[in-house]
């Protein structure tokens, strides 16, 4: 496996495309074989400055459970990540 952090989407799409491994990104893009985002990122809870990447998915959801699977359902139905 590799993990690619922070990396433009552009190139990190070309480095899943070209290595053999399955490629995980974490604020690089949805052309990755799958996605990771810290729990922190996804409920918005982060302390100081939020990556540029995170996306608050415990905003109008009741509670942890809902935010964590519409984070999932949006990874599967390619709506999270967008391109950086």
């Amino acid at each position: 496996m590799l993990l690619l952090e922070c990396v433009p989407s552009s190139l990190a799409e070309r480095i899943t495309q070209e290595v053999a491994l399955p490629v995980i990104g974490i604020g690089a893009g949805p052309g990755c074989d799958g996605q990771i985002l810290v729990l922190h990122d996804i409920l918005g809870i982060t302390p100081g400055r939020t990556p540029s990447f995170a996306k608050n998915f415990l905003a109008g959801r009741r509670g942890i459970s809902e935010a964590v699977q519409a984070y999932v359902q949006a990874v599967r139905d390619g709506s999270f990540p967008s391109a950086l």
